[in-house]
């Protein structure tokens, strides 16, 4: 009777060994992914509710209180021009809460050593995890466009276009917060980079605003935010404008998924955090 693998004294991780089918390979991930979407499906009134709450103040306050003395951007309506951002915003911040809570849970409840030895190689347990955070982002994006119809006259400039920028940037997102969950020790941790980074990079981004609207100093302070391409990538899909080359959107999202995705593969590999 072969004894089961351990992970070695060094903290790093042994890779799995080879030989799985495709269609086991289809079984993991499958397996993967419908928990992940049965753990934020289960509890929608904390997953997916709020945002719609939170969505529709936004659409209130800034929509038809704030939004009649700002006028038009661009040609569009201010409530019209909130639609795209509000809707990214909560893909992005749900995308990373699933995966960041979702593996830290599994580190800390210790039982993430039995995916890391078991026969699954490393970059279907990211794929697993990242697709579970892509099913709730699109999920959650889609309960928001539900609110933003009673709000505001919604248009699809691109649908193919506004699918796609909002699936990378869900990638993207889940990818981060892997990372986040790695290098996290305790539950405080996973909760300073969406606090300290991500939600006032997000507000900057061009959610509630035109750069144009700022002065050129800041304007091009701004440039320096990647969000701010990621936002406008899918208001160009949505509304037809954009506050940068619509280009530069695909190419920061491509550039930064196979960056942070090469990246969480070699944590995996150097077994950086999975004892935690």
């Amino acid at each position: 009777m072969n004894p089961q693998p351990q992970l070695p004294i060094s903290g790093q991780c042994p890779q799995p060994a080879a030989g799985m089918t495709i269609r086991q390979m289809f079984n993991a991930f499958n397996m993967l992914l419908t928990r992940e979407v049965l753990r934020f499906g289960r509890i929608w009134l904390q997953t997916i509710l709020p945002p719609m709450i939170m969505t529709s103040l936004y659409f209130i306050v800034f929509g038809h209180l704030i939004g009649p003395r700002v006028g038009e951007i661009d040609g569009v309506s201010y409530i019209s021009y909130l639609v795209p951002g509000l809707i990214l915003m909560s893909v992005i911040t749900q995308s990373y809460a699933n995966v960041v809570s979702s593996f830290y849970g599994a580190k800390f409840a210790r039982h993430i050593e039995e995916l890391l030895v078991s026969p699954m190689p490393y970059w279907l347990i990211i794929l697993g995890y990242v697709a579970g955070g892509v099913a709730r982002g699109l999920s959650v994006g889609a309960a928001v466009t539900l609110v933003a119809v009673f709000f505001a006259h919604i248009e699809v400039h691109d649908l193919w276009a506004l699918l796609l920028v909002a699936i990378l940037t869900s990638a993207l997102f889940s990818l981060g917060g892997m990372i986040n969950a790695i290098y996290a020790n305790s539950f405080d941790h996973i909760t300073i980079v969406p606090t300290f980074i991500l939600t006032p990079l997000t507000y900057l981004g061009g959610v509630f605003y035109s750069i144009h609207m700022l002065p050129p100093f800041w304007q091009q302070v701004s440039l320096f935010n990647p969000i701010l391409y990621v936002i406008n990538g899918f208001r160009y899909a949505m509304l037809g404008i954009s506050d940068v080359p619509v280009y530069s959107s695909y190419l920061i999202l491509g550039v930064s998924i196979v960056i942070l995705y090469a990246f969480t593969l070699r944590l995996f590999n150097r077994g950086i955090g999975m004892r935690g």
